[in-house]
């Protein structure tokens, strides 16, 4: 129910807050089970080998999962960012004068603690609009050196599902090994695998210092504005002051 002098604003679709938990789940998974692949630190406390044995090829199996889940999420909101019904975020990404004033005004609420405020915040802004896109490119990049890792399971270039599916892996992963290369200064002539796993083990650190800030930007803006943006991602709606000036 919205208080005097609010109003109830619609911020996040059932679907896109389905879409944020799963993404949150997965990333979780993905975290866990690829620390442990790059470094194996626990084990089952089942004293069975038999057992113990699988525990690396059920930790590659969730995380290949986690990653397909991944790359449809991905799929989804690069399509939802130009034909949502509900709103197209791309719109926030055009460098027009009033996105970039946004864009500064919403640091500076930010750097000030909010004692300057001059933008509405009823809705998605253009600098919550930027970090997300940040957010997706890092994930892409996670999602196409993950690709490059996983075509190396196939050294002949066949598959059981045919030739065809590691020849797609390799036509569109295969120029994250030059890139890597250069990234970390690998003087491996962009044809070191390893140098992409290191660049892959990296990024996880970025999205994990992403999420760190998404989490405490969401509550600073929470105390802050006192309208209940960390409501959104769970009942999709935040309040808004019916008479505040912008």
């Amino acid at each position: 129910m919205s208080k005097p002098g609010y109003k109830q604003v619609k911020r996040m679709t059932t679907f896109m807050r389905l879409n944020h938990w799963v993404v949150a789940i997965c990333m979780v998974a993905a975290v866990i089970t690829g620390l442990y692949i790059g470094h194996p630190y626990y084990q089952t406390f089942i004293a069975d080998p038999a057992v113990d044995k699988y525990v690396m090829a059920w930790n590659r199996w969730v995380h290949l999962i986690v990653a397909i889940i991944f790359d449809v999420s991905s799929i989804v909101v690069a399509y939802l960012y130009f034909f949502s019904r509900f709103e197209k975020p791309y719109k926030k990404l055009i460098p027009t004068l009033k996105n970039i004033v946004e864009f500064f005004e919403v640091l500076m609420n930010l750097l000030t603690l909010n004692r300057r405020k001059k933008f509405d915040s009823s809705h998605a802004d253009s600098f919550n609009a930027v970090f997300f896109f940040i957010f997706h490119l890092l994930l892409l990049w996670m999602l196409l050196t993950g690709l490059q890792l996983y075509v190396q399971i196939f050294p002949h270039g066949h598959s059981s599902i045919g030739a065809w599916w590691p020849w797609v892996l390799h036509f569109a992963t295969d120029w994250t090994l030059p890139v890597s290369s250069w990234m970390i200064g690998s003087t491996a002539s962009g044809t070191n695998v390893m140098d992409v796993r290191i660049v892959h083990h990296y990024s996880m650190w970025f999205i994990i210092v992403w999420v760190v800030f998404h989490i405490y930007y969401q509550v600073w803006r929470t105390i802050f504005w006192r309208e209940g943006d960390i409501a959104i991602a769970f009942g999709g709606e935040k309040f808004t002051k019916v008479d505040k000036k912008v």
